[in-house]
């Protein structure tokens, strides 16, 4: 009966208007009381111990974890409350009447399914031989580029020849990619790229700070394109122009290198364990099989059993 009542609470408890904010505890945490002491006794005798609210509160989000803290009378009272609607739905036997008999059976699957997510997770041991290895067989992952930029930017309508002039005409794409050719040429010439960025970079803020542009690393949210050119790239090297909406970019190796094992640890740790996780769901996902009735869906008629 008490597993059901905090499944319910869980969800509903905090959903309603927060009573008015009362003093938090000094520490802003539960108090500190033995696990076996009673903190509330309900109507019907039933006492609920410290180390039951902890288990609950543990469960909550942060934002209902608050709520808590800002009234625990409350919280009790309104635990005490959603407790007994649970028993008097169980004297009336909704818990077997539909739709509460399905959508209880479904929070107890969901319950489940993280509870097992979580069980396998715990279950994996990655060991410190594993880290190493892994980390030595995937430097590349753990590069970092430090770039300079040199940024040619392109209207898709620029002005017509007899247009009047305002300030820097702007370059057709044909023109600035051309533009971009012609310096990496002069860069590749030995020419002075810092001086290139002063004299032709329309990227205001890297050309203030003489091209300076990112340190940028294997994992960050960059286009594929220039993933795949900035990490063949060694140091003093510069990129091929490379095409955005709007503009062209030369991006200048200053300096490779590799993030020390001490940083990436617990990175590589988490990936290992999601690794494995992913290895034993699509090992669970081969052994499941559906035989579908055609009548219900058509399209299991065409094909293997869904899965």
């Amino acid at each position: 009966m008490r597993s059901l009542c905090l499944f319910i609470l869980a969800g509903a408890l905090w959903a309603q208007t927060p009573p008015a904010p009362a003093p938090a505890p000094a520490a802003g945490m539960l108090p500190s009381l033995p696990d076996d002491e009673v903190v509330a006794t309900f109507s019907d005798g039933s006492k609920i111990t410290m180390a039951e609210v902890k288990a609950f509160y543990g469960i909550l989000s942060p934002a209902q974890q608050q709520g808590i803290l800002r009234d625990r009378v409350e919280f009790l009272r309104q635990w005490a409350i959603m407790r007994h609607m649970a028993q008097i739905a169980t004297e009336r036997k909704l818990d077997e009447q539909s739709p509460y008999k399905e959508a209880l059976e479904q929070a107890r699957m969901n319950v489940l399914y993280q509870a097992t997510v979580n069980d396998t997770l715990n279950s994996f041991v990655i060991e410190p031989a594993d880290i190493l290895k892994y980390y030595e067989g995937n430097q590349n992952k753990y590069e970092q580029v430090k770039v300079k930029a040199i940024y040619v930017a392109y209207s898709d309508n620029p002005p017509s020849a007899s247009a009047p002039a305002k300030g820097k005409k702007p370059l057709s794409e044909a023109e600035a990619k051309a533009k971009a050719a012609k310096l990496l040429a002069e860069i590749r010439g030995g020419a002075d790229f810092v001086k290139l960025v002063k004299e032709n970079s329309d990227d205001e803020t890297s050309r203030e700070k003489d091209g300076d542009f990112a340190t940028l690393h294997f994992g960050d949210n960059i286009p594929d394109a220039f993933r795949s050119a900035i990490f063949k790239l060694k140091k003093g090297e510069t990129t091929e122009p490379l095409k955005q909406p709007n503009g062209y970019y030369l991006l200048r190796a200053e300096d490779v290198t590799i993030k020390p094992l001490s940083e990436v640890r617990d990175e590589i740790y988490n990936d290992l364990k999601n690794q494995r996780f992913a290895d034993w769901m699509a090992k669970l996902n081969r052994e499941t099989t559906v035989q579908v009735n055609p009548k219900f869906a058509p399209s299991a008629s065409k094909g293997p059993a869904a899965k």
